[in-house]
């Protein structure tokens, strides 16, 4: 059989209608046992994002959904909302896809509808699930008049069937043969980078020594135990647990008689840092690196300066010390922004973090991954500086990432002078959404190129 025809009879057969179509009643009850699991009720943006397409596409107008229009219906962006300069709406696609998939693999395996968001559309897709051993999906409410046409197409379906099947035998088996040849032309898994990683982490991995990644432990305040010093206690801060309802659930609220909060720079590494480093880690042990860590109070000038070194955190002690080159991004502590000394067109000269106007929670932060020359332009001093723990935890995940890494790998090779060479030191701005304290995939603001 022609391809072309069988590419034909096949879509011709995925147009036809569904001869069980879920009712309007079931989806409505689907889309609640949904929206009340703990995927969702944790995260009531993403809740409502999934009720608004779905009361869209229940009216007839799942066509007109689109980025826009979630972006200013739900997340409250205004009416000059730019998705190409804001991928609010894409990334928590992402994460209702990722959620739905985590759900129905769990809470929901045993339901007999699946909700899906394909790729590509905005529009909420329910289904029925098949029985086990591969039969029809129960009849819908409603469907007798489906039936004949379902039976009349499967003495078609016995005919071509076997056609289909020898096909896809024949297309399997020489790309099974063509992927063992290529297989056996790859070097070893864990030994090369792929172009889109390699310009970037090569430095990293060619030096003999291991990377040092110093952690950013930032001054907080902890809460205090019931068998803490005399002297700790003395200098902690009390707060009426009347005042902290955020924590009613927490056990600590349950069985602790009152708040004291002691101050401490030895305990805390935000979230953002540890899952940082968990994803340079992967990232060197894919290649068979090992990397060292420490916390920036134990880190001294020796060390950082003693080979290649990445700085974990905009909280680091070192960050604005003098080891560093000059730069014209800054990150403030003290005003919790990144400021641009040259902006140049269309780039702001002050980068400062958003919150929800209701909840006063993060919905966007900034970060700046820096790479310049340590010691010598042989070793390399990179930076992963969020505003907030969730910008250096999505600065992390940008640059062990290859597509995003791509990206980056354009946008430098654009800003050089030659367009050819990607520049060895250069700064570049992030920007990172954030939903319910969770930070969503970083998009790319601007590069500049650190003279060398």
């Amino acid at each position: 059989m022609r391809l072309d025809v069988l590419w034909i009879f096949l879509m011709e057969t995925h147009n036809r209608p569904d001869p069980h179509p879920v009712d309007p009643p079931e989806k409505q009850a689907e889309l609640k046992r949904v929206l009340d699991s703990k995927y969702f009720t944790k995260a009531p943006r993403r809740k409502l994002f999934l009720e608004f397409i779905s009361d869209r596409a229940s009216k007839g107008e799942g066509e007109k959904l689109n980025e826009y229009l979630i972006g200013v219906e739900v997340y409250e962006r205004g009416s000059d909302f730019d998705p190409q300069q804001d991928p609010i709406v894409r990334v928590q696609a992402y994460e209702i896809r990722r959620a739905l998939k985590t759900y129905y693999e769990n809470e929901g395996r045993n339901s007999p509808l699946r909700l899906e968001l394909p790729l590509g559309q905005y529009a909420p897709l329910f289904s029925r699930v098949k029985a086990e051993g591969g039969g029809s999906p129960a009849p819908a409410i409603g469907e007798e008049s489906f039936a004949k046409a379902a039976g009349q197409e499967s003495a078609r379906w016995r005919v071509i069937l076997p056609v289909c099947l020898g096909l896809a035998c024949v297309v399997l088996g020489y790309l099974f043969v063509r992927e063992r040849a290529i297989s056996r032309r790859l070097p070893a898994a864990g030994t090369v980078l792929p172009e889109t990683e390699e310009w970037f982490w090569k430095p990293f991995l060619s030096s003999g020594s291991q990377p040092l990644v110093v952690v950013s432990s930032t001054p907080a305040l902890r809460l205090a135990t019931g068998h803490e010093s005399t002297q700790t206690l003395k200098e902690a801060c009390a707060i009426p647990k009347s005042k902290l309802s955020r924590f009613r659930d927490t056990p600590h609220f349950q069985e602790l008689e009152s708040f004291a909060f002691v101050p401490s720079t030895t305990d805390y590494t935000g979230m953002g840092e540890a899952l940082g480093l968990v994803s340079l880690s992967r990232l060197f042990a894919s290649q068979g690196a090992m990397i060292r860590v420490k916390p920036s109070r134990l880190a001294d000038y020796t060390e950082i300066q003693g080979g290649n070194t990445i700085m974990l955190g905009g909280a680091n002690r070192w960050t604005n010390r003098s080891l560093f080159n000059p730069q014209e991004f800054s990150a403030s502590l003290s005003e919790g922004v990144i400021t641009n000394d040259r902006p140049r067109p269309g780039e702001e000269s002050v980068y400062a973090p958003k919150f929800d106007p209701v909840t006063g929670g993060l919905v966007r932060d900034y970060a700046l991954v820096v790479m310049q020359p340590n010691r010598n332009e042989e070793e390399r001093l990179l930076r992963l500086d969020g505003i907030f723990t969730q910008g250096t935890e999505a600065a992390a995940e940008y640059v062990t990432n290859p597509e995003s890494l791509a990206e980056l790998r354009k946008a430098l090779l654009a800003a050089s002078s030659n367009k050819k060479n990607i520049p060895r030191f250069f700064e570049a701005l992030l920007s990172v959404p954030v939903e319910n304290f969770v930070p969503g995939g970083a998009s790319l603001v601007t590069v500049k190129v650190i003279p060398e």
